[in-house]
């Protein structure tokens, strides 16, 4: 046995038994990969494959079982590998992020730069994607922590920790009727235009969920990933924006005297939302990875995410609830 066996087999489990896409994965032969799976199946003497020619149509039972330690032995190896970088170069390395557009744009700005200054010797690399995107990436060791809203905790192979909560804003023209309405509804909202995040971003599933609840069916004229995008539609005057509240925060251009948009709160309508990072189970983490984790959240200390990633799948760390959310 050996670990060229264990990255074929590993690879062909993952891009569901295609030796042709896992060949150009791994950059090597197709021949090559089903010789090197069949002299494992041989030494190991159970079948991981069943085959119709060729070609590989599902794993066996005695497969499965294969899979799950070479997963373990392959997580290790990189475990192995983090562990020598750490030690080789203390203070030096490169942080991968896999996060949203959002978290890019307006929360991770700061966490960077503190960790630039507290680590200069580390690069970052920021890799923007949907959270279902992001979660992958952190699985397939793409990233070494990700960060968004949805989707990270319906992963049990992640390990993931509430970060911050937020909520949504409407964002309008000054000028808007709605400006003066003296409490915002989802029936005023439901009658009017809206711009909105794309379903699988930033919390779009409560906005859904909301209107739903009420019977309502929202006017959504233009979805985008980007609140910049929304924001400037809505100056255009499309409709009313639905965004999240860290991309008016800060804005300078938003809510001062003369301002063309206003915005107002309205976590009363659709919920408070949860921001989470996530890790890869069993993954080990190095110093300057914890130390983002602290930047990013207050409420995130490095005892407390390896307890998260010493805990059994399904278990909580003491103190790493959703905040009764």
């Amino acid at each position: 046995m050996n670990l060229h066996q264990f990255r074929f087999v590993h690879e062909a489990a993952r891009r569901n038994l295609n030796l042709t896409e896992t060949a150009k994965a791994l950059h090597t032969s197709q021949p090559g990969i089903s010789k090197a799976i069949m002299e494992l199946e041989e030494e190991l003497g159970v079948d991981i494959f069943v085959r119709h020619g060729k070609r590989l149509k599902r794993i066996t039972e005695p497969g499965l079982e294969v899979l799950k330690s070479v997963d373990v032995i392959l997580r290790e190896l990189g475990n192995l590998k983090r562990i020598g970088d750490e030690y080789a170069m203390q203070d030096a390395g490169t942080l991968s992020i896999a996060t949203t557009h959002t978290q890019a744009r307006y929360v991770l700005p700061e966490p960077v730069a503190a960790l630039r200054k507290k680590y200069p010797k580390v690069a970052v690399s920021l890799h923007q994607g949907t959270p279902e995107q992001v979660a992958r990436m952190v699985l397939d060791e793409v990233a070494d922590i990700g960060l968004a809203t949805e989707s990270l905790s319906e992963f049990p192979e992640l390990v993931t920790l509430p970060c911050y909560e937020w909520q949504h804003v409407v964002v309008m023209p000054a000028s808007h009727p709605l400006v003066q309405a003296p409490r915002l509804t989802l029936e005023l909202l439901a009658a009017e235009p809206l711009i909105s995040y794309h379903p699988s971003f930033t919390g779009r599933k409560r906005i859904d969920q909301a209107f739903a609840q009420r019977g309502l069916t929202p006017n959504v004229v233009l979805e985008a990933i980007d609140a910049d995008v929304i924001k400037t539609y809505t100056r255009l005057g499309l409709g009313v924006g639905l965004v999240a509240e860290m991309a008016v925060k800060d804005d300078p251009t938003m809510g001062q005297p003369g301002s063309e948009l206003v915005w107002r709160p309205v976590g009363h309508l659709f919920g408070p939302n949860l921001a989470r990072l996530a890790f890869k189970r069993g993954a080990y983490l190095r110093q300057f990875v914890l130390a983002f984790a602290e930047l990013i959240s207050d409420r995130l200390t490095r005892q407390l995410i390896l307890q998260a990633m010493q805990a059994p799948p399904g278990q909580s760390a003491p103190g790493t609830g959703d905040y009764g959310l």
